[in-house]
């Protein structure tokens, strides 16, 4: 293992977070709002960033283990002294509570421990909502995008951190396929929040509904979420862009270059977006009895699917009150998720395609034994390698699920609650349903039960594989040629 490129690496990216904590920092002076919770912060970081990272190594190589290290490390440091100015500015005056919120925001599930939104200082509202941007699109592709790091040290850390079964490049430098990444998500980002300011937010609400969209996160300035603004019109276009944030990203690039065919040709984007369109059908009509007018009924239908598939966790409605029929169906999409190479969560359509597509192929085998059959998907056809390891992610997915169930059951709450609370956490969704509803929070859990739902924010944020791996003592020890063959 390169321990040295290790924490050369995360140095530099904690001294990045220093210089996010400058946005924060500006809201505060604006709103008159004390500044030291974010000063002594951003000195922290610095201090701790350059004590890991004061000389650059020689050998500047990561390999795939010190990829998955540089991910986890990362993403807990970044969280932990993320929660301090909410525990110094006295927004969230407990460290454990702080530290779930900042998880929650960076992992961009948007499940809260606070009861209300609207107290908050206007600097920390904003910080809170920020974190979902920066960890939407992924903190070490934006690492990629500002500072030059080479292929050989950057591939097996984007690998690592990329939602999706695979990451690839989409021209020949990974940092600049950053630059294409981050360029779409920003301008994405602005435009949203000029629709938002047309409609009538002021620019504070406008960014931090614009972040936690983008993001998919769902932290919002308002205690009702969206739902307080009881706008049509912010219930469209926020529906909207939760979808367009939930595709793959690299269709957008497909789209500027002119290649129109392999865009609007996406297997898994028609799938995605056939399923939306399933899902708000039969939930409208469901609960069209409950609002009176169909067009009310596909709104909020409409609002409530994209939210949930998407993993954002933004809310009009009270979807717990809804039928049975339509809070299964809102349950099922917590654990599909959108698009691989998007900012949303879940277990991503393509795995969902893909394990269906073996499952026939498997079937087939049985009744034809001889048979040469392959799993195809987007026309090509997938390597038993590659159909093996969206196996191995659902198995490893469904134990680490199990395990998190059985220990948050523990906490005594009833069964919905419970399963919920682990669904909405490990698949960066935010509201489960009863307790921790729509209209509810965590704030009840234990300090223990937070800490293990921190966790499955993480693992589920992060594919399972960086936050696992960071605890097995074989990626301490074992020599780099060992892992470079078999990784």
């Amino acid at each position: 293992m390169n321990g040295r490129m290790i924490s050369y690496t995360v140095g530099r990216i904690l001294m990045i977070e220093a210089a996010l904590l400058a946005l924060p920092l500006l809201v505060a002076v604006i709103y008159g709002e004390v500044v030291d919770p974010y000063l002594s912060t951003m000195l922290m970081l610095v201090v701790v960033g350059f004590c890991m990272s004061p000389i650059k190594p020689k050998n500047t190589t990561l390999y795939a283990r010190d990829g998955y290290a540089v991910v986890a490390l990362t993403w807990l440091l970044m969280s932990a002294f993320g929660a301090l100015p909410f525990v110094m500015s006295g927004d969230i005056p407990n460290f454990i509570d702080a530290y779930f919120e900042t998880v929650s925001g960076f992992t961009t599930t948007g499940s809260s421990i606070l009861r209300a939104v609207e107290p908050l200082s206007r600097s920390g509202l904003f910080w809170r909502s920020f974190t979902h941007w920066v960890g939407g699109m992924g903190v070490l592709v934006f690492v990629m995008a500002i500072l030059p790091l080479t292929d050989a040290r950057g591939m097996h850390a984007l690998r690592a951190e990329m939602p999706g079964p695979t990451a690839g490049k989409l021209v020949s430098r990974m940092s600049d396929t950053a630059k294409i990444l981050y360029g779409i998500y920003f301008v994405m980002t602005i435009i949203l929040i000029a629709l938002l300011m047309v409609g009538g937010m002021d620019w504070f609400d406008a960014c931090v509904h614009a972040f936690g969209t983008a993001g998919t996160g769902g932290f919002s300035s308002r205690n009702a979420s969206i739902g307080a603004y009881n706008s049509a019109y912010f219930d469209v276009v926020i529906s909207i862009f939760m979808l367009l944030f939930g595709v793959n990203f690299n269709l957008y690039y497909f789209l500027l270059i002119g290649r129109i065919r392999e865009t609007f040709g996406s297997e898994e984007l028609r799938v995605y977006f056939g399923i939306v369109a399933a899902a708000v059908c039969i939930i409208a009509a469901d609960i069209v009895h409950l609002y009176g007018s169909v067009a009310t009924s596909v709104r909020h239908a409409l609002f409530q699917v994209s939210t949930i598939i998407t993993t954002t966790g933004y809310a009009t409605a009270d979807f717990d009150q809804w039928p049975t029929l339509s809070k299964a169906i809102l349950v099922t999409l917590m654990f599909v998720g959108a698009c691989a190479g998007s900012t949303g969560g879940g277990i991503k359509v393509v795995r969902i395609v893909t394990l269906f597509k073996a499952s026939l192929c498997d079937m087939r085998r049985m009744v034809h034994p001889n048979a040469v059959i392959s799993v195809r998907v987007e026309g090509k056809p997938l390597s038993d390698r590659a159909v093996r390891s969206v196996q191995v992610y659902l198995s490893v997915y469904v134990m680490v699920f199990t395990a998190s169930l059985l220990l948050i059951s523990l906490e005594g709450f009833d069964l919905v609650t419970t399963f919920t609370s682990v669904a909405a956490c490990i698949n960066n969704i935010g509201p489960g349903l009863a307790v921790v509803g729509p209209t509810g929070n965590f704030a009840d859990f234990s300090v223990w039960g937070k800490l293990l739902l921190s966790f499955d924010m993480l693992v589920g944020r992060l594919e399972i594989f960086p936050m696992l791996l960071l605890f097995a003592p074989s990626i301490w020890s074992k020599p780099h040629i060992e892992w470079k063959n078999n990784v």
